[in-house]
């Protein structure tokens, strides 16, 4: 269901974030409580671009290798929330986007969303479909472009309403 969703990200977040910044401030004061958030802002910019640049370069690597940059994309998009999130006022966001922006935590994240994602190559391009299960095996094609196994069947087709008499 999405409203349950949609309620915690733009009502009960926000809540949390104000009671925590509140606490926060109370306990430390107001000055030091937002040197905090300018701080972690800062910290986020500056890690967003060395890991955003790590992973382009990455991207690239595998793109003149040949290969589809999925994982690589996935951790820019990760990359992208996460410094979106620290430039957020708040700690919960800030936590959230340091998980996103740190190599260690954003690969688990992005392994955990890769296990409901199947990228696979269609005509020189990519696809990406959601899937519940693990990524299916393409298998090896026959001659004439058809996947043995899996779900990715490569091939041609013309409409014959296309096809003038």
């Amino acid at each position: 269901m999405v409203f349950p969703s949609i309620f915690f990200l733009f009502i009960a977040m926000p809540i949390v974030e104000i009671f925590l910044l509140i606490k926060v401030g109370s306990s430390i004061g107001a000055l030091l409580t937002i040197g905090i958030v300018i701080l972690t802002a800062v910290i986020g910019t500056w890690m967003l671009r060395a890991q955003g640049l790590s992973t382009m370069n990455k991207a690239r690597s595998k793109m003149s290798g040949g290969q589809i940059p999925a994982f690589e994309m996935m951790e820019g998009l990760a990359l992208g929330v996460g410094g979106a999130l620290l430039l957020t006022p708040g700690f919960v966001t800030d936590a959230i986007g340091f998980a996103c922006l740190i190599p260690f935590t954003r690969r688990l994240l992005v392994n955990a969303l890769s296990k409901r994602v199947t990228v696979g190559s269609v005509a020189g391009g990519f696809r990406a479909a959601a899937s519940s299960q693990q990524r299916p095996s393409a298998g090896p094609s026959k001659p004439n472009g058809r996947v043995i196994e899996g779900e990715i069947i490569e091939g041609e087709y013309t409409h014959k309403d296309d096809q003038k008499p």
